[in-house]
């Protein structure tokens, strides 16, 4: 544990069950600086900081660190896989339909709670994964002006 109290990157890979690795390192800290990354983006900021990595090891270690938890993987439709650090919560996206901006929304609100689905089906839900779609403030404003 670092002198705050809270755990260093590689304590946490440790944690999670996870050899440590300069690239595992890299990885998670990259994703949870950046947002909503891409994996090209993340290969991108990674090899400026240790160097040569293959996409497939990008790949390979985005995998193990979504399975251990410490990130998460959005898949929104029509699109490539983005990664995200914010783990731990209930929280959902807006994407907008015209740049692909992405933004984190806490849980959705209203009549029908977000973790209550209409038939579970004997499910034991624990996550409720919604994207919003739209069109975010600066494509909005750019569509109202051009017409």
């Amino acid at each position: 544990m670092t002198a705050s109290g809270n755990p260093t990157t590689a304590e946490e890979l440790r944690g999670a069950g996870l050899r440590v690795t300069a690239a595992r390192v890299a990885l998670l800290e990259v994703v949870r600086v950046g947002d909503h990354l891409g994996a090209e983006a993340i290969a991108s900021e990674v090899r400026g900081r240790v160097g040569h990595i293959s996409v497939q090891a990008v790949y390979e270690g985005l995998h193990a660190l979504t399975a251990a938890g410490l990130i998460r993987r959005l898949d929104p439709p029509g699109s490539p896989a983005l990664y995200e650090g914010r783990v731990g919560d209930n929280h959902h996206h807006l994407v907008c339909r015209s740049c692909g901006a992405v933004a984190d929304v806490d849980c959705a609100v209203g009549h029908a709670p977000c973790l209550t689905a209409s038939d579970d089906r004997g499910f034991a839900v624990d996550e409720a994964e919604v994207i919003y779609w739209g069109l975010c403030p600066a494509c909005s404003t750019a569509r109202s002006t051009s017409t």
